[in-house]
C-alpha cells in the first residue's frame, strides 16, 4: 500500500538521521527504490497498491523454497542468504518461505568466519539474483488509481528522504507527482481525490487537502518552487473556506459544498492514516509561521482546542494531534535562504548537510553504564541504551518515555490555559 510506505519512508530517513544506524539508511533507500521501480506511473503519479496474490494464490509472487533459491546462487551466497533470511529454518508461510531477517548479518558473518563486508556483498549479490528471477514470475495485480491523499503521504516521504539521504532523484519524483496533481487533479479550481484513465474524479476530502499541504511544505524545504508555495496557500485557503468548523474549531471531513450526507463527520483520532484534523493543524501552523499569516495560526489553535478532550482521554490514539500540539507550543526555528539561485542552492546544500546528516559520534554502547537498570542484552549490546553520544551518559528508554509523557502533559496543560 502506498499510504503506509510513504510514512514508513519518512520515518526510516528520520531514524537514520537521529541514530546514525546504517540499517535505517539502507531500509530507507530500498523502500524509495521500490517506489520508483514499481509504483511510479510514466506521468509522475504514484499507484495505490500491489495485490498480495497472483495466479490465485496469496503470496505466490513473494515466497521462496530453499531448493529454488539454492539453484540460483553460488554456494557462499546461499549460505549467507539462508542463515540471514531463514531459509535454513522451517517454512513460515503455508509451506513456503517468506524471507525475513532471521539472524543479524553480523552473527552470520561471525558464524561463517568471514568479514562483515564480505557477508554484505554476498547477501547483496544473492538478493539481486532472486529479484531478477522474481521479476519473471506472473505479477500480482496493481491498483493503478492515483489517489491524492496517498500520493501526498508518499510525496512527503520522498521529500524527507531525498533531503536527508542526499538523493535528488527522490526529490524529482516528489516534484513530478505534485506536477501531475497540479495539472490533472485540480478541475475548475478545485482539488479532486482520484485520477485514473485520464480522468479526475470525486471532490477532494479533508485528508486530500491536509496531507498535500503538509507534503508541499516538506518539498519546499527540499527544493524551492514558488508554484508549490502558491498551491500550498490555495489548499490552506480552501481548508478555511470549505472545511472549517468556525463555531467549534477543527475541520469536517467533507466540504461545505459536498453532496448532502446524513452526517458530516469531524474526527480527531488516528486510524490506518493519521488524523486529517491533526495534519491540517500541523501544516497550517507551519504555513502560518512561514508566511506570518495569523488566519492559519488561529485555525491551528482552534483545532487543537477542539481536540483537547480527545487528547486528554486517549492521547496514544491521537499521536498526530499531540505532535501538532507540541510544535504549536514550541515552534521550530525557520531558516530562509534567499539570493542568486546558484548561490542559494549552494547555501541550502551546506545547511542540509549540517541538519540532515546522521550525527557523528553516535554509537551503540558495548556496555551499559547502569547495569542494575538494564532490561536485557542482545549480541553483547544493552537493549535499553538506544543512543550513546560520546562524552554523555546513556539515556534509558524508561527515562526517555517519562520525559516524553511529562512534555506531553505539560503541552496539554499549556493548551488548557490558552
Amino acid at each position: 500500500m502506498l499510504y503506509d510506505n510513504g510514512p514508513l519512508l519518512a520515518l526510516l530517513a528520520n531514524l537514520w538521521q537521529a541514530s546514525g544506524d546504517d540499517a535505517f539508511r539502507v531500509a530507507a533507500n530500498e523502500t524509495a527504490d521500490w517506489v520508483l521501480r514499481e509504483m511510479q506511473d510514466a506521468n509522475g503519479g504514484l499507484y495505490a497498491s500491489l495485490d498480495a496474490d497472483s495466479e490465485g494464490e496469496e503470496g505466490k509472487f513473494y515466497v521462496w523454497d530453499p531448493a529454488a533459491a539454492e539453484a540460483l546462487l553460488e554456494s557462499d551466497e546461499y549460505a549467507v542468504l539462508a542463515a540471514h533470511c531463514g531459509l535454513d529454518q522451517p517454512a513460515n508461510f503455508e509451506g513456503h518461505w517468506h524471507l525475513l531477517v532471521a539472524k543479524p548479518l553480523e552473527d552470520v558473518a561471525a558464524d561463517q568466519q568471514i568479514e562483515i563486508s564480505r557477508a554484505r556483498a554476498l547477501l547483496d549479490a544473492a538478493r539481486n539474483k532472486l529479484l531478477a528471477e522474481r521479476d519473471t514470475r506472473v505479477w500480482p495485480g496493481r491498483d493503478e488509481k492515483i489517489l491524492t491523499s496517498w500520493n501526498a503521504l508518499m510525496i512527503r516521504g520522498l521529500a524527507i528522504a531525498g533531503r536527508t539521504l542526499n538523493r535528488p532523484d527522490l526529490i524529482d519524483a516528489a516534484a513530478q507527482a505534485v506536477a501531475l496533481i497540479r495539472t490533472e487533479l485540480i478541475v475548475a479550481g478545485r482539488l479532486r481525490a482520484s485520477y485514473k484513465d485520464n480522468r479526475a474524479r470525486f471532490s477532494a476530502y479533508l485528508d486530500d487537502h491536509a496531507f498535500l499541504l503538509d507534503a508541499l511544505l516538506e518539498l519546499l524545504q527540499a527544493r524551492w518552487n514558488s508554484a508549490d508555495l502558491a498551491l500550498a496557500v490555495k489548499l490552506a485557503d480552501e481548508l478555511l473556506e470549505h472545511f472549517l468548523d468556525s463555531e467549534r474549531g477543527g475541520f469536517y471531513f467533507t466540504a461545505n459544498d459536498h453532496e448532502a450526507l446524513a452526517h458530516r463527520s469531524r474526527t480527531f483520532g488516528d486510524d490506518s492514516l493519521p488524523s486529517g484534523n491533526a495534519i491540517a493543524a500541523f501544516a497550517l501552523g507551519r504555513l502560518g509561521h512561514l508566511l506570518g499569516d495569523t488566519r492559519y495560526l488561529d485555525a491551528c489553535e482552534q483545532t487543537l482546542k477542539a481536540g483537547w478532550p480527545a487528547m486528554t482521554d486517549f492521547p496514544h490514539g491521537h499521536s498526530a494531534l499531540v505532535i501538532a500540539l507540541d510544535e504549536y507550543l514550541e515552534a521550530p526555528e525557520i531558516v530562509v535562504i534567499r539570493g542568486d539561485a546558484q548561490a542559494a542552492e549552494e547555501w541550502a546544500a551546506t545547511v542540509n548537510a549540517k541538519l540532515c546528516a546522521a550525527p557523528p559520534g553516535i554509537r551503540h554502547p558495548d556496555r551499559c553504564r547502569e547495569p542494575a537498570r538494564c532490561t536485557g542484552r542482545t549480541r553483547g549490546r544493552c537493549n535499553c541504551a538506544r543512543l550513546h553520544l560520546s562524552g554523555h551518559d546513556v539515556q534509558h528508554t524508561d527515562r526517555r518515555s517519562s520525559r516524553t509523557r511529562e512534555r506531553t502533559q505539560r503541552s496539554l496543560r499549556q493548551l488548557a490555559e490558552l
